[in-house]
């Protein structure tokens, strides 16, 4: 028993210290500029604060923290109006945002650094690190009186690269476009998102391998739980708890102190409620599958690869210039060039989006039809955003950031998304 210790020590140890590397390329942290300084316009910035002022003063949102970056400059940076309208607190524009589907490129980006170390190959089938995804089922008849189900089974296993492009015909529980697969994930008790229950990646992933899939791996694009997975394979492969894995590997290294599954006392008043529009006033969102309240209250022992992470403007842009700096960031590598090449290549075919948008590995990223629409970026931008109402892009031809951050549920009002982006590339001014 002493010698099997003895050994997993050895391998936590040799994974902690390879797994992020000194690099030859040393850029500059993200620090705040004056926009002529990176080639932008003052003035044309200026519409952008204007429009984020006049979506709060109009009621449309409760607040906003909006972020630009040029060059590994920050040239715009804001809040406006309220991180939570109840208590009177005025946002801050380093507050603290549940940043949910977010969470997914870094997901994407741990199980990326640990595939640079031979760790494994990206069409092995998961059953080889998860037995219990062997023999899967595709939902062939369901019944609706007592969720009984048929299947056939798999032409090909799921793989890691399925989990990663959202092919694997898992669906998404509670959230799913199919009435059929949210019965069966609640009846198994998966959990979807967040909780604030005492439950691990580890007994939901187990849970959501015995249940049947949307379609035939590897045939079509279903928005799944597939990075939760993941997450749970990361523990697998490196031998570290997931949280760890990130705070040791990525958020450490970056300066990332402000992202984390759940947040320490400390930084609790930092969080922004969540709110929604109810007679004709913005107030907290009530309890519903989920508490809002899981970062910072519950057993916070489930790391959502897919939805469970918080951050704040500063945090998310600093991990998108690693992104634009080709995997590198303040003297640390985290990836090489040709592995962010990688996942920036169309993995998925024309199952995705159609022409203006193909997905790679962990972002939607812009085609030159996407170019010819206006407003996007150029060529080969990246792109998501979160189920709170968060967005975001990064063009690396431009090597520009947008970050806008808001926290609501239910019908909104708000056209703050697309006018924030198509604001930022007319104010490139060089």
């Amino acid at each position: 028993m002493k010698r099997i210790l003895f050994i997993s020590m050895l391998f936590f140890i040799a994974t902690a210290v390879s797994s992020q590397t000194k690099s030859v390329q040393v850029s500059q942290v993200l620090t705040e500029a004056e926009p002529v300084s990176v080639g932008m316009s003052p003035e044309r910035l200026a519409r952008i604060d204007k429009m984020c002022q006049q979506a709060v003063t109009e009621g449309n949102l409760p607040g906003i923290v909006s972020l630009v970056a040029r060059n590994g400059k920050i040239v715009h940076w804001k809040a406006y109006g309220m991180a939570n309208n109840q208590q009177g607190r005025e946002l801050k524009r380093d507050d603290i945002f549940r940043i949910a589907s977010q969470s997914k490129a870094i997901t994407s980006t741990a199980v990326m650094m640990l595939w640079e170390q031979g760790k494994f190959q990206l069409d092995d089938p998961i059953s080889k690190y998860i037995p219990e995804f062997k023999n899967q089922q595709v939902l062939k008849t369901f019944s609706y009186s007592d969720t009984s189900w048929t299947g056939e089974p798999v032409k090909r296993e799921i793989t890691i690269r399925h989990l990663l492009t959202h092919t694997s015909g898992l669906g998404y529980g509670i959230i799913d476009g199919d009435e059929r697969f949210k019965m069966l994930y609640q009846k198994a008790g998966v959990t979807d998102l967040f909780t604030t229950k005492n439950i691990t990646i580890e007994e939901s992933v187990k849970k959501l391998a015995k249940l049947p899939l949307h379609h035939q791996p590897g045939e079509k694009y279903t928005y799944s739980e597939g990075l939760d997975v993941l997450g749970y394979f990361i523990e697998v492969v490196s031998g570290m708890p997931f949280d760890e894995f990130l705070k040791t590997h990525i958020f450490d290294p970056l300066g990332m102190d402000d992202t984390r599954f759940y947040l320490p006392e400390s930084k609790a008043d930092r969080l922004v409620a969540v709110q929604h529009k109810k007679d004709g006033k913005w107030q907290k969102y009530p309890v519903t599958f989920y508490d809002t309240d899981y970062p910072v209250k519950g057993a916070k022992t489930f790391f959502s690869g897919g939805a469970g992470l918080s951050s704040t403007a500063k945090d998310y842009a600093t991990f998108l210039q690693m992104y634009l700096n080709g995997g590198e960031y303040n003297g640390v590598r985290l990836l090489s060039r040709t592995t962010v090449n990688t996942i920036m290549a169309n993995q998925t075919g024309d199952l995705f989006s159609g022409t203006e948008e193909h997905y790679g590995l962990a972002f939607g990223v812009l085609t030159t039809e996407a170019v010819a629409k206006g407003g996007l970026g150029s060529e080969g931008t990246f792109d998501w955003g979160g189920y709170f109402n968060t967005q975001y892009f990064a063009d690396p031809a431009e090597n520009v950031i947008g970050i806008i951050m808001k926290q609501t549920q239910g019908p909104v009002n708000d056209d703050t998304g697309w006018k924030f982006r198509q604001m930022i590339f007319p104010a490139i001014d060089d």
